[in-house]
């Protein structure tokens, strides 16, 4: 397992995280989400050793990663944002370089370095020189090196920024794919690709943590618990009429729909996560019936605009 217990980290009087506590459990792929200036990247570093809290506890698989860096980083492999890549080197030589670094014996070596180079793909690029890559290639030979030695815990700081959509569907398959076989934290502005592929999901706001849980309990906590979407033919003021009385109703809009003679309506209530039999009971009243009825799943972007908003005090504090 995973913890961070307590950590701050202060440059002078600005303090970037504020008594920040988690814990990953073995095997689970983990999202962290925040808006910039959230303190993402500094808790990416504290975590992998790149930078020391100022106060607090990192613990990596039993090991403190304070009192003993070296046995407690064996147990990462890291990804920065920035794959640290020498593109005068071919694939081959850069691998076997940072096998070499990360202290995997001679005799073990070039096993390791061909299980990394087909765990990513890249085993027909071995012999280019990495300058000569595509992006998305040198991103592979970034988590190649991130994966060197297996260690139990991959950490991967916005693994397909900058790609095209092709080279991001490999990459998401591929972070799927070692989730089999290690813990893996990812940090990404890419909300959908957290939903998609995390189990579980923490989310910073101005260095704390606001909110730790999976996608779905995640999408759950909104305040608007539950959104509707109908089609049914009638007019505006007949559904507003049959639809207006439902309890917890927050928010009701209707437009035409695509068909004639039809009517679109989007509602959204509070504290009531399943309401269609009541919808379908108040339409009734009136004579109504709906063509098409469906719940609308929050999304998780919901959830990260409602937990990282500024008040009007903060805001006036970051002004």
């Amino acid at each position: 397992m995973i913890s961070l217990s307590n950590i701050c980290k202060r440059y002078d009087k600005t303090e970037v995280l504020h008594d920040l506590t988690f814990s990953i459990e073995p095997g689970r792929i983990v999202g962290l989400l925040g808006p910039n200036g959230a303190g993402k990247s500094t808790t990416l570093n504290i975590l992998t050793g790149c930078l020391a809290p100022t106060s607090g506890q990192v613990n990596i698989f039993g090991t403190d990663l304070l009192d003993d860096p070296r046995n407690a980083k064996r147990h990462l492999g890291y990804l920065p944002e920035h794959p640290p890549l020498y593109h005068d080197m071919t694939v081959r030589e850069y691998l076997d370089f940072v096998a070499e670094a990360k202290g995997i014996s001679r005799r073990e070596r070039a096993d390791a370095v061909v299980r990394a180079m087909k765990s990513t793909d890249v085993v027909h690029e071995q012999n280019r020189l990495l300058y000569k890559l595509s992006k998305g290639t040198r991103q592979r030979v970034g988590i190649a090196q991130a994966i060197l030695g297996n260690p139990d815990c991959i950490v991967l700081d916005e693994p397909t920024i900058g790609l095209d959509p092709r080279q991001i569907t490999e990459i998401r398959s591929l972070i799927s794919t070692l989730g089999r076989d290690h813990t893996v934290l990812i940090s990404s502005h890419i909300l959908s690709e957290i939903d998609s592929l995390c189990d579980q999901v923490l989310i910073l706001s101005h260095g704390k943590l606001v909110a730790q849980d999976t996608p779905d309990n995640l999408t759950g906590r909104l305040k608007t618990s539950a959104a509707v979407r109908l089609l049914v033919r009638s007019s505006e003021e007949k559904l507003r009429q049959a639809l207006g009385v439902l309890p917890h109703l927050s928010s009701i809009q209707i437009e035409p729909g695509a068909e004639a003679n039809t009517m679109s309506v989007a509602l959204a209530f509070d504290g009531l996560r399943d309401p269609r039999e009541q919808i379908s009971a108040a339409l009734a009243s009136k004579g109504l019936y709906p063509i098409e009825i469906r719940m609308e799943k929050a999304r998780l972007e919901d959830v990260f605009l409602e937990l990282t908003e500024d008040t009007g005090e903060e805001k006036e504090a970051n002004a």
